[in-house]
């Protein structure tokens, strides 16, 4: 295994392994909630880097078996993968924009509310995740290498772990609250409203998903720089 290797699965072990297990509370309990988040923080910046740099190592060697291709997609995939990937960013950015379960404090701002769900909350209790998600899955469908599989694959595995985890969470927390809060929303996009138990209000997702389709459009146009500074 190269560098890209190790901390492509140090990233994922940390992130399924401790945070979406039974081992973040033991840790909580011996070391309290603000030190182990900052200690989480810390490690995810560092192996973060040593992704992109391990990233860049890799890409430079035509050699490394992670290039080659274990699959050659198709010219009409290319649309489908194109759209998926822009979606993905502006769900994830809108995400991060607004109040939701992986937010400090959410349960007792938020759940208390009339309406617990709001805004992009409405379409999935996990907007950043899925949005990462739909995200990776895009980007499988335009990418063949085996890296590319790694990469994006183990990043949508972990988004979606990670979101069941945050459920498990934050029933665990408060349970009445949560029930309240999961009986109109839904973790997979959109089920909710198709079901009935919620509905589409654009207008509250408003500046926040507009930052997020400005932020997609950007870094479509830009991606090709992007990609070239980051190999530099």
């Amino acid at each position: 295994m190269n560098d890209f290797a190790w901390a492509l699965a140090g990233f994922v072990l940390i992130h399924v392994g401790i945070s979406a297990t039974g081992l973040r509370a033991r840790l909580v309990a011996a070391i309290g909630e603000w030190p182990y988040r900052g200690l989480f923080s810390l490690a995810s910046l560092a192996l973060l880097a040593w992704l992109v740099v391990g990233y860049q190592t890799m890409r430079d060697d035509p050699f490394d078996p992670l290039n080659e291709m274990l699959w050659l997609p198709p010219d009409w995939l290319r649309w489908p993968g194109y759209a998926l990937s822009f979606l993905g960013v502006a769900l994830a950015v809108t995400g991060v924009l607004s109040p939701g379960p992986t937010y400090a404090g959410f349960e007792s701002r938020s759940l208390a509310q009339p309406e617990p769900a709001r805004g992009v909350l409405r379409v999935t209790r996990h907007p950043f995740l899925w949005g990462a998600a739909v995200w990776g899955a895009g980007h499988l469908l335009i990418n063949g290498e085996r890296f590319a599989i790694m990469l994006f694959g183990g990043l949508a595995l972990m988004a979606i772990f990670g979101a069941r985890s945050i459920d498990r969470k934050g029933r665990a927390r408060d349970a009445d609250a949560w029930d309240r809060f999961a009986d109109v929303t839904s973790n997979a996009p959109f089920a909710a409203i198709a079901q009935g138990r919620n509905k589409l209000a654009l207008g509250e997702i408003g500046w926040r998903g507009l930052v997020g389709v400005a932020v997609s459009l950007a870094i479509m146009l830009t991606h090709g720089q992007l990609l070239r500074a980051l190999a530099n």
